[in-house]
């Protein structure tokens, strides 16, 4: 079917990246073949890595010399990418319809066992394609296409874990139903306006009148339409943003783990210190009973795979559930800085090996802050 010519090859010729600039070996494997003579090796593929060069060091540290992090990135220059070196590989952007045959192709050209995505944009795709990969011995740390659904959808995730009993801020899809609301006292300023479908806090707008509202609600309009945000649902627009209650309170960053199989494990709690761009800039690792058990609530209903990365705030009434991300998420090095292991736990599940208890928790009181780092490379 394809010649001399292997599946990646095809696919990453036929993408145009074989004309690309970006020296050969970040997408054609300039050690393939030592990447190939290791193939006896338990390798783990981080898809879209990005900035995450955390996660590739923790994952690699976890293997040991029993195999390699290999990551795949759409940019040559994302930093994860850069360290990776001669074991990171360029693939098509995630909008072009080859891009799960590349992947695939790339995870069997070297010999990847486990794979894991770290980005919310490519999560769908992955858990529709995630039986290709299974056929190909190649685990994918993914959940059910209808649980990644689930938590990308913001109005979903309010009405599908509400009717579970899950606790979350009162939310309205769309304008005139929140002014409703907040006619009828449901919902009361300050209030959250926000993309349905987001990630990274990208257009969230906090509004304390009705001229705010109207304001950040016209403002989210215009930046969807003209933005692959407005696209990711296939909804209109109007139907593309809600608007939410503002939480008082404490906010936690939660880790809740489940094995392969989506069994429960543990949760790991931590107390947001600050935030930055979306993510938990500084956190203290800190037990809270109340936080916890909403947590082990979701893990127990959702049953998601592996990781999945949560925010909690505690109000005055209680602890409520207010984002999912089914995925390592931005809180997770405060977790492994305190001592929690989660690539290793999952190294373990995938090659039925007991799991280190130790793995699944943190010491109390350990404060993490995040800071910038350069790295580069000479082409």
């Amino acid at each position: 079917m394809f010649g001399k010519e292997s599946p990646l090859d095809v696919v990453t010729r036929s993408a145009g990246l074989v004309d690309s600039p970006i020296p050969k070996k970040l997408f054609d494997g300039g050690r393939r073949g030592d990447i190939k003579a290791s193939k006896k090796g338990f390798h783990v593929m981080l898809s879209c890595a990005g900035r995450r060069n955390f996660l590739v060091d923790c994952f690699q540290e976890a293997l040991g010399d029993s195999g390699d992090v290999l990551v795949v990135d759409a940019s040559a220059d994302a930093s994860a990418m850069i360290a990776a070196g001669t074991r990171g590989f360029l693939l098509p952007p995630l909008s072009d319809p080859r891009y799960f045959d590349a992947l695939l192709a790339r995870c069997q050209d070297s010999g990847v066992k486990l794979l894991l995505s770290l980005n919310d944009f490519e999560l769908p795709g992955l858990a529709r394609h995630a039986g290709r990969f299974r056929r190909a011995g190649i685990i994918p740390v993914v959940s059910t296409p209808e649980i990644v659904d689930l938590c990308f959808d913001k109005w979903q995730t309010f009405i599908q874990l509400g009717a579970l009993g899950i606790p979350m801020p009162e939310t309205c899809l769309g304008l005139p139903p929140a002014k409703t609301a907040l006619g009828a006292g449901a919902l009361n300023f300050p209030l959250v306006v926000k993309p349905r479908w987001g990630t990274g806090s990208i257009g969230v707008a906090i509004v304390r009148d009705e001229r705010e509202l109207d304001l950040a609600y016209g403002w989210l309009e215009n930046t969807l339409a003209r933005t692959a945000l407005g696209s990711v649902g296939g909804a209109p627009i109007g139907e593309s943003i809600i608007v939410q209650q503002a939480l008082e309170g404490q906010e936690f960053g939660v880790d809740i783990i489940n094995d392969l199989e989506g069994n429960h494990r543990a949760v790991i709690t931590k107390r947001k210190l600050a935030m930055r761009a979306g993510e938990t800039d500084r956190a203290v690792t800190e037990p809270n009973e109340a936080v916890a058990a909403l947590a082990r609530a979701v893990g127990t209903a959702l049953k998601p795979r592996g990781l999945i990365d949560c925010d909690i705030f505690l109000t005055p009434r209680g602890p409520r559930l207010l984002d999912l991300n089914p995925r390592f998420g931005g809180g997770y090095p405060f977790s492994h800085a305190a001592g929690a292991n989660v690539p290793a736990a999952l190294l373990a599940w995938a090659r039925g090996e007991p799991v280190n208890s130790e793995w699944l928790s943190a010491r109390s009181g350990v404060v993490g802050a995040k800071y910038d780092k350069l790295i580069w490379r000479q082409d």
